[in-house]
């Protein structure tokens, strides 16, 4: 990287990352985004492409770099067909358009699904983290080992920063969700058992099987199949088989964890899920009799994820927490995505997510194309667009699917930096669509040269 960004990215560890004002960031920012930009535009095809038809050949202020942008569409912009017919060859052509590193030649043969592509090209070097697609398109994001490394730093750093939990290796580990198994998830899920877990109990893993993007590919294959009608009778009865298996595992899980829960009562434990199965968990544990009074009051709660348009009570999140006993402060929430490598965690006071020094923050028109007309200074809610410096395997700048108040003001925790309210809501739950405008000419392109 070059000198500005370093910069940047060396706060990683700060006390202050989140405590500079924003009118002290944006020349340093602006400065690590042309670095990274000349450093890529060179190497990854998409985004010379994107400067082509900007006329850009450099980056002298926002405006510029919104320009340079690529829509969270760009990583799902492989024809379906490439991975539902296991097209690796394509399938790995595409991924080198949005890479930031060459892709040496691999070895296709004898690949069985997506995931053993993936773990072939993860032994390559090149890591590729994925989104749960139900629709058969997974957003496909290339990482390199450098960015693997510091998402294990970052993710104790945000959890520590935003729970005031200290990494001292004293806690049981109860993870009460399934995870989906890519590898910026085993990652982090690895980072926070060493930083956090006890090393003298064995962390708890939700028994059901991990989510892979294999598993969610056949699904989505028979779903397909059944709705136009060419579905064989065998594998209409193996997709209600595996769905009901599933069910079923899903129904014991929450009685195992739950009685997990009562058996390590008395241990200081970290909690991770997701909202729903945390509530199923707790509403099992008050069945049973227990409640905060039985368990230790320092456990700590990591949540991972929204409700995933679960149906739960109003007030779902006080009964999580007055089940584990969690106290005030315990709570760790984090705004991030897999297109970024970076977490913004939420503080306890002001309850705004805080955007870390080295990340980018822009506020774009519904469109996607522009920025809102601002003067940096108070709140302002558009299309949030981000770019992450700390990213090496990829193009840092994205713009996403959410809709964001940021606000330039101090907090009330006490930072001076950028933070975000917590009323983040998307686009395509809104409106029931979302169009970016860029993201069919960046479609096009990549079709083209993949």
């Amino acid at each position: 990287m070059g000198e500005a960004a370093d910069r940047l990215t060396g706060l990683a560890s700060s006390d202050d990352r989140f405590n500079i004002p924003y009118a002290e960031l944006r020349a340093l920012q602006v400065e690590a985004l042309n670095e990274r930009f000349q450093e890529n535009k060179g190497t990854i095809k998409l985004l010379s492409h994107r400067a082509r038809e900007a006329g850009l050949s450099e980056v002298r202020s926002l405006d510029d770099a919104v320009q340079l942008l690529f829509p969270h569409t760009a990583y799902k912009s492989y024809p379906e067909n490439w991975l539902l017919e296991e097209r690796w060859d394509k399938l790995t052509k595409w991924l080198s358009t949005i890479s930031a590193h060459p892709i040496r030649p691999i070895d296709m043969e004898g690949i069985a699904d997506v995931d053993d592509w993936i773990d072939r090209l993860q032994a390559a070097g090149h890591f590729i983290s994925c989104s749960s697609g139900t629709t058969g398109k997974s957003a496909m994001l290339i990482a390199s080992q450098k960015d693997m490394d510091w998402s294990k730093t970052d993710t104790v750093n945000v959890f520590s920063w935003g729970s005031g939990v200290q990494p001292r290796r004293d806690r049981k580990i109860m993870g009460l969700a399934p995870v989906a198994k890519v590898p910026k998830n085993e990652v982090i899920g690895e980072a926070q058992r060493e930083a956090f877990g006890d090393p003298t109990k064995e962390p708890f893993h939700y028994p059901v099987p991990a989510i892979t993007v294999g598993s969610l590919t056949r699904m989505v294959v028979l779903r397909k199949a059944i709705a136009d009608g060419t579905a064989r009778p065998g594998d209409i009865a193996e997709f209600e088989q595996t769905s009901r298996e599933r069910q079923e595992a899903m129904d014991r899980a929450v009685d195992i964890a739950a009685d997990e829960m009562i058996a390590h009562r008395h241990d200081k434990l970290y909690i991770a899920g997701m909202w729903n199965a945390l509530y199923q968990v707790a509403r099992a544990v008050r069945e049973r009799g227990y409640s905060a009074k039985d368990f230790d009051p320092d456990n700590c709660i990591y949540i991972g994820g929204g409700l995933k348009r679960a149906q739960l009570p109003e007030d779902y999140q006080q009964f999580v927490h007055e089940t584990f006993n969690i106290p005030e402060g315990r709570h760790f929430q984090n705004y991030s995505m897999q297109e970024l490598n970076s977490g913004m965690p939420k503080c306890r006071e002001g309850n705004r997510y805080h955007v870390p020094s080295w990340i980018v923050p822009m506020i774009l028109n519904k469109d996607g194309d522009a920025l809102l007309a601002h003067d940096y200074d108070g709140e302002v809610e558009g299309r949030a667009a981000f770019f992450d410096l700390s990213l090496d395997g990829r193009w840092g700048g994205v713009i996403t699917g959410d809709r964001i108040s940021l606000d330039y003001g101090p907090c009330a925790c006490g930072n001076a930096g950028p933070s975000i309210r917590d009323n983040i809501a998307r686009y395509a739950d809104l409106e029931g669509d979302d169009k970016i405008g860029c993201a069919g000419t960046v479609d096009a392109y990549v079709r083209g040269v993949a």
